[in-house]
């Protein structure tokens, strides 16, 4: 998963969150419909749509996620108008979107070579690149921003039980960072709303990111996946035989 405060996340990567950071700041709900996610990704996705769809499909698709973009948000819980997580909801319902909009027309690999392209190719792949994970100081900088995405949660009991929980670890492993989610409110959406057989493709994503910053994730389990946690052991890809 991605949020505005690290490279989680998910989640998942701050290159659009550092140009969107205003988006919805003082809103009251927070799920409010903001056109500048969806301009921006379904532009940068077309090509990709196009060349692993064809020209029709993409239309199509295009022509009619918008609406569906602006439904998902409506349905979601509020998460918190200043929540460093919200932009993983903003830019996943995207991708869903566009998947649900194509009716059919769009399969699982046929999106996850699309998603992959999209994230490993310029201009997208130069956005992911900020800092080395190999980099002591950049680990340790991820760690804290990790630790403030909870701290928010802690000092919003309203919230809690609606956005991630981030549980760590740090005995778990010597190398890299280590913690996990029981609780995504992507994956209580996709059960509730029929996206859960193509949220993966998201979650995927979440390997890009690291790996743009080198780095490895090592994981276990999704919840999308039907798993009891979404696990992240983040190491530096220097690191051979990390422990």
């Amino acid at each position: 998963m991605y949020s505005k405060n690290g490279c989680d996340c998910q989640v998942q990567h701050c290159w659009l969150v550092e140009n969107n950071r205003s988006i919805m700041k003082g809103d009251i709900d927070m799920m409010k419909y903001t056109s500048k996610y969806y301009n921006l990704l379904s532009f940068l996705l077309r090509k990709h749509l196009k060349e692993q769809f064809g020209r029709k499909v993409t239309k199509k698709a295009l022509k009619s996620a918008r609406h569906i973009y602006k439904e998902m948000l409506r349905k979601c819980d509020d998460i918190g108008h200043d929540n460093p997580m919200a932009n993983n909801i903003y830019m996943c319902f995207v991708f869903l979107s566009i998947w649900k909009a194509a009716d059919g027309a769009i399969d699982y690999e046929g999106y996850r070579k699309v998603i992959k392209n999209f994230m490993s190719k310029p201009p997208v792949s130069i956005f992911m690149r900020a800092g080395d994970l190999n980099n002591p100081k950049t680990l340790e900088k991820r760690k804290v921003n990790f630790h403030k995405m909870q701290e928010w949660a802690d000092a919003h009991p309203e919230y809690k039980d609606k956005t991630w929980d981030f549980n760590f670890d740090e005995s778990k492993h010597k190398d890299g960072s280590y913690y996990h989610f029981t609780r995504c409110p992507l994956n209580d959406f996709a059960r509730e709303n029929g996206y859960l057989e193509i949220l993966p493709v998201c979650c995927e994503m979440d390997h890009y990111m690291i790996e743009a910053q080198h780095g490895v994730l090592h994981r276990d389990y999704t919840l999308a996946t039907g798993g009891a946690m979404c696990d992240y052991w983040i190491v530096p890809d220097k690191i051979e035989n990390p422990r």
